[in-house]
């Protein structure tokens, strides 16, 4: 896989610190780099979900190989198996999952609030059930800093609560004062961590004046970067990207910005234009093991039957051999037959078209170009459905 020099260079580059530079700027557009002692992550950056210590049908090193510099791991499937004492003493989840660059580590509130029966939350944390087994645990914001530092993370993020959109005005109000407060208490928490890194997350809905709030509040903590939390949860695309341009002025121009759980590639390219520069987003993945291909020529749905005789790669011209390797025929056998074959190769698939995007993305900004890659992006995807259109 090509990627620029600089990114090269960017990505091998460590430092004793957590810091963060731009190296070019495309209107709102940025890229450069984090740098801290497990490695450089270049931005903008696609973090694949490793939601239990691994990134589902993928190996580690695939995983780097195709350009990741950082993964994601989910502070609450791990609290509960195979729990954080245990982590830290097996050596901590770099070491356990043989991935020694750079990981970040959700705070585990939005599973808490997702995932879990007979939850209680009040200005001390959440009392929750475990999913897997009803057990009854209680996540603070404290709890949350602390089981994040014997996971070995990187960077860690506060505990806050999301609301699912549409939510009303006080409910979200409610919700974002509060992830505040929660915020200063996993501030004083995480205390001083040379070469690591909490992030603050930006709460407050669909409601521009809460974001407002939220973000500058949030500013004033000094954090080392900040996300944007509490959207693709329900909301219209239009919704989403309006948050970000309402928020994005008020954060750090030096500080990385990071959007969770976001997204579609059409989703990518539109925030990175609004100046995000971190994502992670389980939709690769999850799409690879349900049939669904990402490459330059649009979605793929291998199900359909339309691939039972097509010889045709996904992408001839893709340096990922699932993409190049494999006839759509092949794939589509694998699918309809729920092999796991299947599953790996079109997460292979995936998770190379996503990191290849960034890549180009990253490309395009130091040539002051990305306008007109997204529009050439967008254009291939509705050439390639127009011609899948019956006749």
């Amino acid at each position: 896989m090509s990627q620029n020099p600089v990114s090269d260079q960017a990505r091998s580059q460590t430092s004793d610190s957590f810091t963060f530079r731009i190296d070019a700027t495309d209107g709102a557009a940025r890229t450069g780099a984090i740098t801290m002692p497990r490695g450089g992550i270049r931005t903008p950056a696609f973090m694949p979900v490793g939601t239990a210590a691994t990134v589902k049908a993928m190996y580690p090193g695939q995983v780097r190989d195709l350009g990741a510099d950082v993964v994601l791991g989910n502070t609450y499937h791990l609290m509960l198996r195979p729990g954080p004492e245990r982590m830290a003493r097996l050596g901590g989840l770099h070491h356990f999952m043989n991935w020694p660059h750079p990981i970040l580590t959700d705070s585990g509130g939005f599973q808490v609030m997702s995932l879990s029966a007979l939850r209680k939350l009040d200005e001390q944390g959440v009392t929750f059930r475990s999913h897997v087994d009803g057990s009854a645990h209680h996540m603070s914001p404290e709890r949350s800093i602390e089981i994040q530092g014997l996971l070995g993370s990187d960077i860690q993020m506060q505990l806050d609560e999301c609301v699912r959109l549409p939510a009303d005005h006080a409910a979200i109000e409610k919700a974002m004062r509060l992830s505040l407060r929660w915020a200063e208490r996993c501030r004083v928490a995480f205390g001083e961590q040379p070469g690591k890194a909490m992030f603050g997350i930006v709460q407050g809905g669909d409601v521009p004046a809460l974001r407002v709030e939220s973000a500058r509040a949030l500013v004033d903590l000094d954090l080392k970067g900040y996300a944007i939390g509490g959207l693709a949860v329900g909301e219209p695309q239009a919704v989403m990207l309006a948050m970000i341009e309402t928020v994005a002025p008020h954060l750090p121009e030096g500080k990385p910005r990071y959007l969770m759980g976001v997204g579609t590639p059409d989703d990518l390219m539109r925030s990175v234009t609004r100046g995000i520069d971190m994502f992670d987003c389980v939709m690769p993945t999850r799409a690879g093991r349900h049939g669904l291909a990402y490459t330059r020529h649009g979605r793929i749905n291998l199900r359909n039957a339309r691939h039972g005789e097509d010889t045709r790669p996904l992408d001839e011209a893709s340096s990922c051999p699932a993409a190049r390797d494999y006839s759509r025929a092949y794939l589509h056998h694998l699918v309809r037959s729920d092999e796991i074959l299947g599953m790996m190769l079109l997460t292979w698939n995936n998770l190379s078209y996503y990191q290849d995007l960034m890549a180009g993305m990253r490309r395009a900004i130091a040539e002051g170009r990305l306008a007109a890659f997204c529009d050439e992006t967008r254009a291939a995807w509705a050439r390639a459905e127009a011609e899948r259109r019956p006749a």
